[in-house]
């Protein structure tokens, strides 16, 4: 019988794990969040201008990293669902001022308690300990941009 030969196994990757776990969040958000009429990005959207008590568009469009064509698209679905409010800017009417209306504050709350379910169902293997760690280092990994990183841990 001939032994294999011992192959030097490369640190532990995350990003397949991490892809993995996304793809089986991303397909449980979406069946979720489809009977509330919402999308991902319309949730992120919604999240974005609560947080934050409002935004110009151009500001939403940065915050996004979306062209302003596609925020003005998505902006439009959620005008039409009366989720949020566009109107001129007092100091600059070039600009326009994005607000949650009261509709769109509620069923964000619904969708995020929806999503609670999907999380705590996608996490079930995770103590609660756990995943405020999981959250913890998350949070430190998004706090940098890519190029930051790049520059913190070549190469890129």
């Amino acid at each position: 019988m001939t032994s294999l030969p011992v192959v030097n196994q490369p640190p532990h990757r995350c990003g397949a794990l991490v892809d993995h776990l996304a793809r089986r969040l991303r397909l449980r958000s979406e069946s979720v969040l489809a009977p509330l009429g919402l999308r991902p990005r319309h949730l992120i959207a919604l999240t974005v201008l609560r947080d934050q008590r409002g935004s110009s568009q151009q500001d939403l469009a940065k915050t996004l990293e979306m062209d302003s064509t596609n925020v003005v698209g998505l902006l439009n679905d959620l005008e039409t669902e009366n989720l949020i409010e566009r109107r001129r800017s007092p100091t600059d009417r070039r600009r326009h001022v994005v607000e949650l209306t009261d509709v769109g504050a509620k069923l964000l709350a619904r969708a995020e308690f929806a999503l609670t379910a999907v999380e705590d169902e996608v996490f079930s293997g995770l103590s609660d300990e756990q995943r405020e760690a999981l959250y913890a280092l998350l949070q430190q990994a998004t706090s940098m941009t890519g190029t930051e990183a790049c520059r913190e841990s070549p190469p890129c």
